[in-house]
């Protein structure tokens, strides 16, 4: 009998975000400069490379469906706050203000222009056409790897 405990591996590799318009959500990633994969299905599913995580872009509905949630969920989703944040960190406070006007220029509506933070970094988060929230940050504290990944102390 083995004593190894089961363990889920401490990686994401696909965030899906669910998308009431998904034409209009795959243009504005496209407008960022994001590359849609080979593999997105025009007019189903749109799937976009990143230094680390797939960021996949569904219909809500399709997503709430496919998780076993209940049609009315689906409505939910589009009320307000998720309580979750994407994050892009970059190397440099210059980096992330150039990152808010790429953004602004695509149609991200700012919710926090980028400042200094509390914890010592310069940050400010943005929402895509649907709502969901990113956040674009520098941290001095956590240095980024070659795949621009933040490498954790």
């Amino acid at each position: 009998m083995s004593t190894t405990q089961p363990s889920l591996p401490a990686r994401v590799t696909l965030v899906t975000l669910g998308v009431a318009d998904l034409q209009r959500s795959t243009e504005f990633y496209r407008a960022l400069g994001w590359e849609l994969s080979s593999a997105s299905v025009e007019g189903d599913v749109s799937f976009f490379r990143t230094a680390g995580t797939v960021v996949a872009l569904w219909g809500t509905r399709d997503l709430a469906a496919d998780a076993g949630l209940p049609a009315d969920a689906a409505d939910a989703v589009s009320t307000g706050f998720r309580g979750v944040a994407q994050s892009i960190n970059l190397e440099s406070r210059e980096a992330v203000d150039a990152a808010f006007v790429a953004a602004e220029q695509a149609g991200a509506r700012i919710t926090k222009a980028p400042t200094e933070t509390d914890w010592g970094g310069y940050s400010g988060y943005f929402t895509d056409p649907e709502g969901h929230l990113w956040e674009i940050a520098h941290n001095p504290f956590w240095p980024l790897d070659d795949r621009g990944l933040p490498v954790l102390p």
